[in-house]
């Protein structure tokens, strides 16, 4: 039966330090607590990094962040040359920061893509300097350029960003919410988390378990350095940080 860990970051994505009790060491050495402010590898988002402080004031790194067999299940996967906590050992997490918050940018950046070019999505992988969007798209009909200027515009709007909850009912009268065209939302928890852009999700809404920031403007300047073709009905979004030079 799998362990169960309260995702911590789903209630305030900015929680750098968090403190945990130990629950489980599974037999590659990874690490479970009762609760976590690290992300699991996830919906093209990459898991979060960081250290565990202990009560003798020795550090684990961390090297990466997964699921085990559910999503409620998150594992911390320690460098090899840790030292491994206690069962019941009380820890406190910390993030890597800077590099969490470079995702939260660019992660909220691509939802943004998904506004300017509304075509079902086939794929994405969000990264600290840049990342991907790949759309069910046969023909381009807009320019790097363009779609850069289209961004920056939602981006110095700054409008609100946020999370609300639905129900599988919900979800299901309204599935055009759903961007992706191979990947659905986790059923079976009674409920479906929306990351929502605007004013009474004025700019957008859909379903994503990702961290994300509360205000566009906080994404900065970024820009589409390609549009790639790959294949006869797909086109490839390549999103940087920074202005194009």
């Amino acid at each position: 039966m799998p362990n169960i860990t309260k995702p911590s970051f789903l209630d305030d994505t900015y929680l750098t330090a968090c403190e945990s009790r130990v629950i489980a060491i599974n037999e590659q050495g990874g690490i479970i607590l009762d609760q976590t402010n690290f992300y699991a590898t996830s919906g093209g988002q990459p898991g979060d990094s960081g250290k565990l402080e202990r009560e003798d004031g020795s550090i684990i790194n961390i090297e990466t962040t997964i699921n085990g067999d559910t999503k409620q299940e998150i594992i911390l996967q320690p460098e090899q040359a840790s030292p491994k906590p206690l069962v019941g050992e009380t820890i406190v997490g910390h993030i890597n920061w800077e590099r969490r918050y470079k995702l939260m940018r660019m992660h909220t950046a691509c939802h943004l893509l998904s506004v300017v070019c509304p075509y079902p999505i086939t794929g994405a992988s969000v990264n600290v300097d840049n990342s991907r969007v790949d759309f069910d798209l046969s023909e381009i009909s807009i320019s790097k350029e363009e779609t850069t200027q289209k961004l920056m515009q939602l981006i110095n709007a700054n409008h609100p960003v946020y999370t609300k909850w639905i129900n599988e009912e919900e979800l299901d009268a309204n599935p055009s919410i759903i961007r992706s065209k191979n990947v659905k939302p986790p059923r079976g928890l009674g409920k479906i988390r929306l990351v929502c852009i605007g004013e009474n999700e004025c700019i957008d809404s859909q379903p994503c378990g990702g961290t994300h920031v509360t205000e566009t403007n906080e994404i900065g300047p970024i820009h589409i350095g390609r549009i790639e073709k790959k294949g006869k009905e797909n086109r490839r979004f390549r999103i940087r940080f920074g202005e194009e030079i």
